[in-house]
């Protein structure tokens, strides 16, 4: 077996505000943050304690080393402040290749969510080779439902995520490569 590939260590994607890199030591104060405040952990595994936050920030990390992507911190250029993570996303028996996001409660209503995303689904398109992107939604977390509209997203209908994870309620949101194309040159 090889020396494994660390080329996404400096993997950096910039928007017109954002900067998304793969996570760094630096950023778990800003996941913890989120990861503690109930509102902005609500669809996206619940409030957790430090020490539990700090089991899925490695988790993350985790994907980056084995599986060559994962979810991007999102860095505010303007301050340098970590906002969030989104990006691709498939752990083992998931339902499918994903592009999610969940940013801290301060950077909601800005339209980071969204100009995030777009740039993950176009780098997962085109550098992870994906042909199809969902989304995995909380049938109650309306905002995140008018983002993957407001990606060209279309839901799909009810799915069902691996244990332990089985009982929560999602509804699948997606879109093929195609139709993203389609749509980014409209």
């Amino acid at each position: 077996m090889g020396a494994p590939d660390t080329a996404w260590v400096e993997l950096r994607i910039e928007t017109e505000r954002l900067l998304l890199r793969p996570p760094r030591a630096e950023d778990f104060d800003g996941w913890a943050a989120n990861m503690a405040d109930a509102e902005s952990a609500r669809f996206i595994g619940g409030q957790q304690p430090r020490a539990v936050a700090w089991r899925g920030f490695l988790t993350m990390v985790g994907a980056w080393s084995i599986q060559g992507y994962g979810m991007f911190s999102v860095i505010e250029k303007a301050t340098g402040q970590w906002l969030g993570r989104l990006g691709p996303w498939q752990p083992e028996g998931w339902p499918g290749p994903e592009v999610g996001w969940g940013l801290a409660r301060a950077a909601w209503g800005k339209g980071y969510a969204a100009e995030g995303a777009a740039a993950a689904m176009d780098w997962a398109f085109e550098h992870l080779g994906w042909t199809d992107v969902i989304h995995s939604i909380d049938p109650a977390n309306t905002a995140s439902q008018a983002l993957a509209m407001r990606l060209g997203s279309r839901k799909r209908g009810p799915g069902r995520l691996p244990e332990p994870f089985q009982d929560v309620a999602i509804d699948i949101w997606g879109q093929s490569r195609e139709e993203w194309r389609r749509r980014r040159r409209a």
